[in-house]
């Protein structure tokens, strides 16, 4: 309840404060209130809210969803953290009860708190978050791009960033300290003369740096892959690589034995293509951290 305490007090305060930053402010009584019943924009010159546990699991919310700063930052959407397993944890409520969330619950609500923290302690490494319209449109890389002010900094070494209405910024984390990740958008074109919209390959790349690896990355595919379209990933690598010298994509179809598959592989062994006709025309990456493509 702090932050929206601090608001309360910054709201009738005689000076106006200069700063209020809200660690994952209390959802429940106050989301969808009055600005003047929470914390808001009003309350300081500069406000900047971290929301790490905003959906509401087994019918209570943890943390406040809607913005309620000048800057708002969700952390891996603004919840499930890495390393907390709030999923593992409501699996046991059927044998354990309620309690057996407790921990997972707390691990997520306090790690706004240790974000804070991580940002004092590693300045140098400061966790980087980017505006973006939703969490759905961020996990597919669409965000990475830091013109026009799009890039902040997560925690104490933020940017005053004012604005009509608040900005919304997103972010991916590690389970632990320092929480710093590196944040890639990969964009490929599918190309293809024949319809493939039954074709569910998994799908990977490894990156090749000046620093270092990171190899297997899952490319989640949010929808049946389309051809003839560029399709945009998000990737994440806890060590920074450097600067990227290869790259190597991995295609991979499912090993099922059915009627449609053996067909496709006939066709595949006619056309004397093993992705059915199917081809990469273009990939382009683009790292989030130094803006470089």
């Amino acid at each position: 309840l702090g932050a929206h305490v601090a608001g309360f007090a910054g709201s009738h305060a005689a000076n106006k404060v200069g700063r209020i930053t809200g660690l994952d402010p209390a959802g429940p009584d106050f989301e969808g209130e009055h600005a003047h019943r929470r914390l808001s924009p009003d309350d300081a010159h500069f406000v900047d809210v971290l929301h790490t546990f905003t959906r509401g699991s087994l019918g209570f919310s943890i943390g406040i969803q809607q913005p309620v700063g000048h800057v708002d930052i969700y952390p891996n959407g603004g919840h499930f953290q890495p390393g907390c397993n709030l999923r593992g944890a409501l699996e046991k409520i059927a044998n354990f009860g309620i309690l057996a969330v407790t921990d997972a619950v707390k691990c997520e609500h306090e790690r706004s708190i240790h974000l804070f923290i991580d940002s004092l302690l590693n300045e140098q490494d400061a966790v980087t978050a980017y505006r973006c319209g939703s969490s759905d449109t961020f996990d597919r890389g669409m965000c990475l791009n830091c013109r026009k002010n799009r890039c902040n900094t997560v925690g104490y070494g933020v940017s005053k960033v004012r604005r009509a209405r608040s900005v919304q910024m997103y972010t991916k984390t590690r389970s632990s300290m320092p929480f710093r990740v590196y944040h890639y958008q990969l964009k490929i074109h599918f190309s293809s003369k024949v319809n493939t919209s039954d074709v569910q390959p998994s799908l990977s790349v490894s990156l090749y740096g000046t620093k270092g690896d990171a190899e297997d990355l899952e490319l989640r595919l949010e929808e049946r892959l389309v051809t003839n379209k560029t399709h945009s990933f998000l990737l994440v690598t806890e060590k920074d690589i450097g600067d990227l010298l290869m790259l190597k994509f991995k295609w991979e179809e499912p090993s099922t034995w059915t009627a449609s598959s053996l067909l496709k592989m006939v066709s595949s062994w006619w056309s004397g293509d093993s992705n059915g006709g199917m081809e990469v025309h273009k990939i382009r990456i683009r790292a989030g951290e130094t803006q470089k493509r």
